[in-house]
């Protein structure tokens, strides 16, 4: 593997692409840390450096997809998550608006419309984005004491947050994303991978080392067993074992194909016979990838927000029990729900993307068919029953990844920003971008007879 590495680096251009993803990863990071200068940060890291509620896990989880610092309202404190909304916003519109599903028809020229489209939309859902953050910070406190996120000096006689300064937080916010979906553009066109993917990626890995020294400091190197909530030596064992094998079991159901045999038709011309060659129609077991567990992680957070303001706007007791029902990820009708919303996610985000139809007309276009299927309808039919039963395998993978860090959690005592890397979007991510950057990496390395990383 180091002669590999050695070999990486000693092709020029894929040398200077690395460098160059390297560097636009650190500018990233730099930005990541750069405060707002509105915002009082020693009262926003007290708000979340606690227990946290329902809105402090929200934030948490937004921030391992989104590449985003909500928690300290950084320059860079969206990420770029406006940017993927946009982005899947025209997604789904392209499944059921005619003008949007023509352009994506129209090859290079449709895309780049559909990404000039997919800009503007990302400026407004940034500008809407941070006007709504900026004014909750700015809210003020009980009997109109001044807000206690934002420094004194920046509020007028009415202890409000002055215009100015309040456009200037959000202009600065907007620009932070618009810069990042720049960076994201600029590491697509001369570096290596994708942008967008990287720099989520990279925030992800980012929060490991904390975590890591978090639990070795906490933990007692001498075996006290795992009872009493106490770290020891063989906790981390299991914990360094299962890591390893929910990785293996990552990367094993994300390279997972069902492999469909197809068979082109003969081609007579003159005295010879083209085609007839049997070759297979890969369809991914984990079709959906990571976006189920993003949609029903974000819209789980929902129903604790609503039950928690009930409470505290009735004082009904009801509403308490049913917040820590819903918003407790060890409870088991949280974890139910989950569930449910992941296979729900699942079948609807297979739905949007996989198109048996249009596949059956490409395989008879091309001269191609399965054996046993007539070209058309038959084979859409076919390609949709393996479709469902496949997605079925995919959504029970996608749920036990999920609640992999609850159990770690509750059965071993650790904190849930550890166990948290055991399963769940970031490690979803964080195993699809790796593997993503290694193919593209070989891709380089194959073209100029080397060996690829992953080749024995």
């Amino acid at each position: 593997m180091l002669e590999k590495l050695r070999v990486v680096f000693t092709i020029p251009e894929l040398r200077q692409k690395i460098l160059l993803t390297l560097l636009f990863l650190a500018i990233y990071r730099i930005g990541w840390h750069i405060p707002l200068p509105v915002v009082n940060q020693a009262e926003m890291g007290g708000m979340f450096g606690g227990a946290g509620g329902a809105f402090s896990q929200f934030m948490d989880k937004v921030a391992i997809f989104s590449a985003a610092n909500l928690q300290q309202v950084t320059i860079f404190g969206l990420g770029i998550m406006p940017y993927i909304s946009a982005s899947i916003i025209f997604q789904l519109l392209g499944s059921v608006w005619k003008p949007i599903e023509e352009l994506q028809k129209e090859g290079e020229t449709g895309r780049k419309k559909i990404n000039e489209y997919t800009r503007y939309l990302t400026v407004g859902l940034c500008a809407l984005q941070s006007w709504m953050y900026v004014s909750w910070l700015a809210g003020q406190g009980p009997g109109g004491a001044p807000p206690p996120f934002i420094l004194p000096e920046f509020l007028n006689d009415a202890n409000q947050l002055t215009l100015g300064w309040r456009i200037t937080a959000v202009l600065t916010m907007t620009c932070g994303t618009i810069f990042l979906m720049w960076l994201g553009e600029q590491i697509d066109e001369f570096g290596i991978g994708n942008g967008i993917s990287l720099l989520i990626m990279a925030g992800i890995l980012a929060q490991m080392p904390q975590a890591g020294i978090g639990l070795l400091t906490s933990a007692k190197m001498e075996l006290v067993g795992f009872s009493g909530g106490v770290i020891g030596i063989e906790t981390i064992i299991v914990l360094v074992a299962l890591f390893l094998g929910v990785v293996a079991g990552v990367v094993f159901i994300t390279l997972g194909q069902r492999r469909i045999p197809t068979q082109s038709a003969k081609h007579v011309r003159g005295r010879r016979v083209y085609g007839g060659a049997r070759q297979y129609l890969p369809l991914r077991i984990n079709q959906a990838g990571v976006m189920p567990i993003i949609f029903a992680s974000s819209l789980l957070m929902f129903p604790n927000l609503i039950f928690e303001y009930l409470n505290r706007t009735f004082n009904w007791a009801g509403w308490g029990i049913m917040a820590s029902m819903f918003g407790s990820p060890s409870s088991f009708m949280y974890n139910l729900l989950y569930v449910a919303m992941i296979y729900f996610f699942c079948y609807f985000w297979t739905a949007i993307t996989f198109n048996p139809k249009d596949m059956a007309d490409n395989l008879k276009n091309y001269g191609s068919f399965i054996p046993g299927y007539r070209p058309g309808k038959r084979t859409a039919d076919y390609l949709e029953k393996v479709m469902v039963r496949i997605t079925y395998v995919g959504a029970g993978f996608l749920s036990v990844v999920a609640i992999v860090p609850t159990i770690i959690s509750t059965s071993l005592g650790v904190s849930y920003s550890v166990a948290s890397f055991y399963g769940g979007t970031g490690l979803l991510i964080a195993v699809s971008v790796a593997f993503d950057l290694v193919q593209k990496i070989d891709s380089h390395l194959v073209m100029r007879n080397y060996k690829g990383l992953l080749e024995g």
